[in-house]
Formats: C-alpha cells, sequence, structure tokens
C-alpha cells in the first residue's frame, strides 16, 4: 500500500512479554520501510509490570528493537476521580504522564490525546489540558494532540454526557487555544464522521488524521468511519485547504497529487495528511 509508518497498539494481554514485541518489532523492521507508532502508555506499564522492570529499561529496550515513536491512547480525561470511576484497574494520570516523561527523555515523540463525556467537570477536561501543556514546556515531546467524544456503544459504560458535534468543535477549539505549545491537532472523523472533520479544520486543527487500515476500538463502540487516502484528501480539499503527507514528526513528505489529479490505489497509505 506503499505505507510509511504505522501506529499500533491494542490490549493487554499478559501471555504476550516484552521479549514478544522485541521480536515482533525486529521483525517488522527487518521486513518492511515502516516506522513504528506503538504501544501506548498504558501498554508500556502493563509489560513493565509483567517482566518487574523500570519504565526506562522497557522503552530503552523497545526502542533498540525498532520502536520509534509513542500514540497518547489511554489518557481519558487525566484526573484521577474520573478514572477512578470508569477504567478502575487502569494507569493513574501521573502514570501516564510519567511514561511519557520518560519517552521524551530518551528523544523519542509522542501524541497526547483526550476522551471526553465521562461527566468530568469543565476543571477537569482544562486540568487535563493544562497537565499536557506543562509537560510540554517541560520536555516538548509531543507533536500533536487529538481529541474525541466518548463512544459509549459496545461498553459497559452508560452514555449520559453531552457528545455532540457541536461540544466536541467547541472542546476542539479550547485545545487549540490551551495547547499553545504542541505544534499540531488533529481532527477526530473517526468517530464523528468526514464532514465534522472538515468543519472542525475551521475550529483549531490543522491535521486530518491517517488512513486506517484496520480499526478494533472506535469502531466496536458504533463508530464507524472508514476512508482512503483520495477520499481524505477530497474532504480537505472541500473545506477549503491543500492536503500533504506527512510523518509522525510533522516531516511533509511527496505524493499528494494536485487538485483533480488522479490517485493510485497504491498510494493508499503512505503518511498522515496535514492541512496547509
Amino acid at each position: 500500500m506503499g505505507g510509511v509508518q504505522i501506529l499500533l497498539q491494542g490490549g493487554l494481554n499478559p501471555e504476550l512479554g516484552l521479549e514478544w514485541y522485541e521480536d515482533f518489532f525486529r521483525w517488522t523492521k527487518a521486513n518492511f520501510r515502516l516506522a513504528l507508532h506503538a504501544l501506548s502508555p498504558t501498554e508500556i506499564i502493563h509489560i513493565a509490570q509483567l517482566e518487574d522492570l523500570p519504565i526506562r529499561d522497557v522503552l530503552v529496550r523497545l526502542r533498540a528493537a525498532g520502536m520509534d515513536s509513542l500514540p497518547g491512547g489511554g489518557a481519558e480525561i487525566l484526573d484521577d476521580e474520573i478514572r477512578a470511576r470508569i477504567s478502575p484497574f487502569k494507569n493513574t494520570a501521573d502514570e501516564w504522564l510519567a511514561v511519557m516523561r520518560e519517552a521524551h527523555a530518551l528523544g523519542m515523540k509522542t501524541t497526547a490525546t483526550m476522551v471526553f463525556g465521562f461527566q468530568e467537570t469543565a476543571e477537569q477536561l482544562v486540568h487535563h489540558m493544562d497537565r499536557v501543556r506543562s509537560l510540554q514546556d517541560e520536555t516538548g515531546g509531543f507533536t500533536a494532540f487529538i481529541t474525541w467524544p466518548f463512544q459509549a456503544d459496545g461498553t459497559r459504560l452508560k452514555l449520559r454526557d453531552d457528545t455532540s458535534p457541536l461540544r466536541y468543535l467547541r472542546v476542539q477549539a479550547l485545545a487549540r487555544l490551551y495547547l499553545d505549545n504542541v505544534p499540531n491537532l488533529q481532527v477526530s472523523w473517526p468517530t464523528l464522521g468526514p464532514e465534522i472533520g472538515e468543519v472542525a479544520l475551521r475550529f483549531g486543527a490543522n491535521d486530518f488524521g491517517s488512513v486506517m487500515i484496520e480499526e478494533n476500538v472506535v469502531s466496536q463502540a458504533g463508530a464507524r468511519f472508514m476512508m482512503s487516502a483520495a477520499e481524505i484528501e477530497a474532504h480537505i480539499r472541500l473545506a477549503g485547504f491543500v492536503p500533504a503527507r506527512r510523518n509522525m514528526r510533522y516531516d511533509r513528505l511527496p505524493g499528494v497529487p494536485s487538485a483533480g489529479a488522479p490517485v493510485a490505489a497504491s498510494a493508499a497509505a503512505r503518511g498522515d495528511l496535514e492541512v496547509l
């Protein structure tokens, strides 16, 4: 498919230890020219607990095996009152931030996320952004921030909050104003659809995200939007912007045709799409 990187994250499997991931990453790098944007802080913490190793040691070994950067999954709301209510067995907010701090100290870049819609207060929502902003002031390691509303279908949690497109756009606009030190903001079309993604580009975002080859999280929670690179580029242009391919570090890549030019199927996943 012509890909340059792959986002890889999943559940917490007690049967898969550190050596399994090392072998898998080495095999991937030996067989494909792909950057590995892999394993959220929650997964890193899980592996460290399985192996009884410090977080830093796990990151060093995974980086040596081929892991290039970390996605920001598992952040939800970085407030332990919310986390104790919605995911009591998951890592704390401080633990999530500690993994990111260690990764940044090793020179690895990461992204940050926020999922809202858990009846959090305005103060808790802003507190999440403030913790991301404070760590970014300290390390400068976040390349992008992505927020989206909680999808309740297929989960054991009930939806009791406003997760409408209007609230999403307001939260995203707030994030762009508050997180002035995070250079890129990504829209959340996989949860809300491409048309809302177009509007979101006018609410502070500069990144339309990536082509999804396979997705098994938000799709099981009721969101089932999938698009090719050509479709993503078309939506960016409909919003009045010019698309450009990029990697996780936001280096711009060749490959986006001019408006009206055909897009070959083999170009489907060369990189994520930044908006110029």
